[in-house]
This record gives C-alpha cells, structure tokens and sequence, in this order.
C-alpha cells in the first residue's frame, strides 16, 4: 500500500464497520466524468435540491456560480448531502460565470448548456463520450447569455406538457438519471480512479470523525516518520 492506502486504512478502523462499507460501496459508483454547474439560484430550497439530487446520482462535485445571489444550503432539503458532494463557489471574475466555463474547460470538460429551446440533442442522444459539465440556470429567465454563448452543446428534457419547463432540481435529476444510464452501459472510464476514490474516502472520514482532520495529520506524521 501507498501512504494515502495506509492512512485510510487507519482511519477507516476509527469509523463503524457499517460507514466503512457504505464508503468503500458509494465511492466505487462516484464520478467527475458528469459535473453539475447552478448559475445564480436564489431560492435556498432549490439549491438545496440540487445538491441532494447530485449526491444520490453519484456527482462528486456541484459549482455554484454566484453572480448577484449567494448559495446557501437549507439543511432540512439537503438533508446532509452537503457532507458528500465537493461544493466550489464561483463568485470573482467578469463575470463569475466566464471564470468557471473557463476553468471547466481548461479541465477537459464539455460545456452543456441545458435549456428547453433548443433542437441539438435531448438528454437520450447528446454525445456522452467526453466528460461534461451540465450548466443549469435560474428558476425563471434560465441561464445567462454568457453560457449559450460560450457552450459547446446545449440539451434539452423532453416535455409532452403546456407547462414550459420543469423545477430545477426535477430537471437535474431526470438528465443526470438518463445520463448516468446510458454511461453505465457503455465502456467509457467514468468512475473515479482507485487514488481518487482512497482521497474521497479519507475526506468523508475526516468529516465523520471529531478532529478528523487533525486524526489523518497525525496518523500521516507517524505514517511518514515509520517510513523514513
């Protein structure tokens, strides 16, 4: 084992048997291959859907641009979900939301603008052969122009309905449950890699533990000092 594998090994001994199994189980099904992107939301209980809706499909990480309104978490709709979905606030730059589709792409990620107007690609047929990151927009004038401008894609989710477009949290999850399907059945490597899900696993468990990062700092001096 390497220094990370060892020091979760440790850790992992400090939480209950039943928490390290869930770790290993959940970490196994995460991905950064999908990101999920919040331009601007106000509404705390929409926001807080999102997040929880990121968790229970497996996204490792939400951004969250804040160009005029600030993210906030309502603890009784994330219901936690905050502790297991990496949160990065986008909030400098001209605008906040150029900074993060820049940052995206200079990681490797597709710009997917979603949006009911638009024909190029439903959630059933959008390329899914690089990874992407889903841009989702305010609860009723959508997303800036700043992102269709600068997307590499924009999708849509099907509606059969008068009503023009789902609840902002409905709409990520209908996308990221079809996406997540259609990724399950292909071979495209979008799991995290064994290091990462060791990284992942060693945050949760610092999160779970009093001190937890002052556990991993000292089991990780002692670690280093065996070693040398």
């Amino acid at each position: 084992m390497n220094l990370d594998e060892k020091v979760y090994s440790e850790l992992a001994q400090l939480v209950t048997e039943h928490k390290s199994e869930l770790f290993d189980q959940i970490a196994a099904q995460r991905t950064d291959y999908i990101s999920v992107v919040i331009e601007n939301l106000y509404k705390e209980h929409n926001a807080s859907a999102v997040l929880r809706t990121c968790d229970c499909y497996g996204i490792k990480k939400l951004h969250v641009i804040e160009n005029e309104n600030e993210y906030k978490v309502n603890r009784e709709i994330a219901l936690g979900a905050g502790k297991w979905v990496d949160i990065e606030n986008h909030s400098t730059g001209n605008p906040p939301t150029l900074e993060c589709i820049k940052s995206l792409k200079e990681k490797g990620y597709k710009i997917v603008a979603t949006t009911p107007h638009t024909e190029d690609y439903d959630i059933y047929n959008i390329p899914i052969d690089e990874p992407m990151a889903f841009f989702f927009g305010t609860e009723f004038s959508g997303l800036s122009q700043e992102v269709l401008d600068h997307c590499d894609m924009k999708v849509k989710v099907p509606m059969y309905g008068f009503t023009e477009s789902f609840n902002i949290s409905v709409s990520a999850a209908i996308l990221l449950s079809a996406i997540r399907k259609r990724l399950g059945d292909t071979e495209l490597k979008w799991k995290l890699k064994h290091e990462e899900q060791i990284k992942l696993k060693t945050d949760w468990c610092m999160k779970n533990l009093s001190r937890g990062k002052e556990i991993e700092e000292e089991i990780r001096r002692r670690l280093i000092e065996k070693e040398s």
